[in-house]
């Protein structure tokens, strides 16, 4: 027993004298490998049913010729490590590697820098042939590495861009080398939108001389991410894809599924589903969608343009433009229905209007804290077929004015209220309010022609302009005001119209208010018929 005794203290002083040899050969294979400075601040082994290791403080350094061609600053480490671990059985035979089962790492940071112009190996070829001539003298292999709370920066060189980063809670590496690639198994949260994305795939081999044109592919599953946290939207959204390419370089494929979509201040959800092909600059998160194919409702849609992040920016008068994300998108809507996109900026999820929509428009968001229905800005064309009013108000005034238009008063009175219309304009947005340049509004026996705003948030109408019917005013009166106003028929003749009157349309989208503007014909006028002052 004694000798048992003595021989572990033999055993325990051989291996802490034995630690900083070991330390050290850990250190050079390592610069070997990344051609870099390293560092580990201690390391420990002890004996318990085979050899357990424990390294603390491990930092890697850039190649100094990879920092200076792409401009960063050296003495930030290219990976640091809080800690790793790992236990390996007292079972060798000569000529056969030691097999580690697990090497656990704790804290791992690797921040990448900027591409360099030019990548070079700090190696010459004879130096490399070298190293492959001199074999260890102990083959060692790590059959599965276990990491948790990692980070993952990319670094750009665009001095108005932000770096693409990572917080990955857990991965697990298996298939272990140095030059093939190796398999993972990810989970990390995401921050905006905040949602856990589950990873695996393939990555590898580590790119010495540009750590950024790392392979890397895979696929993911994004659950349960909150939308909430951009100002303006809502929902919860599911995504699955898969992606290929390297670190810097992405090629994503994948859908998405909100099954409540929602602006926040309207709050009737809809549910969105998209597929997409993008690609990502790994080094600023930037993204480019070509295209994305969505469906709202029973509409489809496409989306083409590019997502960027922006810095922080100070305009000369002071003010600090946000920094974050900026959205500019070519829509493109060839055949939807407008109750579909209504019921967005609906209260209680009934549209103001049904119909076949025609739209295309360029869309941009910029980045900022404001609802996204304030900063969002439009600029397109659209075509409203079909059309029809949910309010049986509306559509009411709109048959009578079929009909009166026709010079069809008498049958107006007791029309059904189905006559339909069509709506085609020129459109822009800003700060929550559309502006329309041309509105032309069709009905059978009338043609309206306006220009004005309409205000998201209010649902508030500003409208002026023209009304051409069929039928003179006269006949759409009808009865016996419409014969006492027979002498005034020609005063409202124009370009070969019945009718030509001046008009405005004011009020909100639910209680609109229609009316002939007096001024811009010089004197009294009735109103248009069949509508409310």
């Amino acid at each position: 027993m004694l000798t048992l005794v003595v021989l572990g203290i033999a055993i325990t002083v051989a291996i802490r004298r034995a630690e900083p040899m070991l330390r050290a050969a850990i250190v050079q294979k390592l610069e070997e490998h990344f051609h870099a400075h390293v560092e580990l601040d201690s390391f420990r082994v002890r004996l318990s049913n085979g050899v357990w290791a424990e390294g603390k403080g491990l930092r890697i350094w850039p190649p100094a010729r990879m920092a200076e061609e792409s401009g960063t600053d050296n003495s930030k480490p290219l990976i640091r490590l809080q800690d790793f671990r790992f236990h390996a059985h007292l079972h060798y035979k000569p000529g056969e590697p030691i097999k580690i089962a697990a090497v656990q790492l704790t804290g791992l940071d690797i921040d990448i820098p900027p591409k360099p112009p030019h990548a070079h190996r700090d190696e010459s070829p004879d130096s490399a042939q070298h190293q492959q001539n001199q074999p260890p003298l102990v083959q060692v292999v790590v059959e599965t590495i276990l990491c948790k709370n990692a980070h993952l920066t990319i670094e750009t060189s665009k001095p108005d861009k932000l770096p693409l980063e990572f917080d990955i809670a857990q991965v697990k590496v298996t298939h272990v080398s140095e030059d093939n690639p190796m398999h993972f198994d990810a989970n990390l949260t995401n921050p905006r939108p905040a949602g856990l994305v589950l990873t695996s795939g393939s990555f590898g081999p580590w790119s010495v001389d540009d750590p950024g044109e790392t392979p890397i592919t895979g696929e993911y599953r994004f659950e349960h991410a909150d939308l909430g946290v951009f100002n303006g939207i809502a929902g919860t959204l599911d995504s699955t894809g898969n992606y290929t390419g390297v670190l810097r370089n992405l090629e994503v494929d994948g859908q998405t599924h909100t099954a409540n979509f929602s602006l926040t201040h309207f709050g009737t959800p809809m549910p969105l589903e998209t597929t997409f092909h993008a690609t990502v600059d790994g080094t600023n998160g930037d993204t480019w969608l070509h295209p994305v194919r969505a469906t709202l409702g029973q509409s489809h849609f496409t989306a083409a343009g590019e997502i960027v992040g922006v810095q922080p920016k100070t305009l000369p008068n002071g003010t600090v433009e946000p920094g974050g994300h900026e959205i500019a998108l070519n829509v493109n809507i060839p055949e939807g229905r407008m109750e579909d996109f209504l019921r967005l900026t609906s209260s209680n999820g009934t549209p103001l209007l049904t119909g076949t929509l025609a739209l295309k428009t360029k869309l941009e968001i910029p980045p900022g804290t404001d609802a996204v229905t304030d900063k969002l800005k439009l600029d397109g064309h659209f075509l409203l077929e079909d059309a029809a009013f949910t309010s049986d108000k509306i559509q009411h005034e709109v048959t009578d004015l079929s009909m009166r238009g026709q010079g069809e008063a008498k049958e107006a009175k007791t029309a059904g209220d189905d006559a339909r219309s069509a709506f085609e304009g020129n459109f822009t947005m800003d700060k929550g309010v559309i502006a329309f340049s041309s509105l032309e509004y069709l009905v059978p026996g009338a043609e309206i022609k306006l220009k004005g705003k309409y205000g998201v948030n209010g649902g508030t109408l500003d409208f002026h302009g023209t009304a051409r019917t069929e039928a003179t005013v006269s006949k759409m009166v009808g009865g016996w005001k419409g014969f006492l106003l027979k002498p005034v028929d020609g005063l409202f003749k124009k370009g070969g119209a019945g009718s030509l009157v001046p008009i405005h349309v004011e009020g909100t989208e639910h209680d609109p208010k229609f009316g002939v503007d007096l001024g811009r014909i010089g004197h009294t006028s009735p109103q248009i018929p069949g509508q409310s002052q």
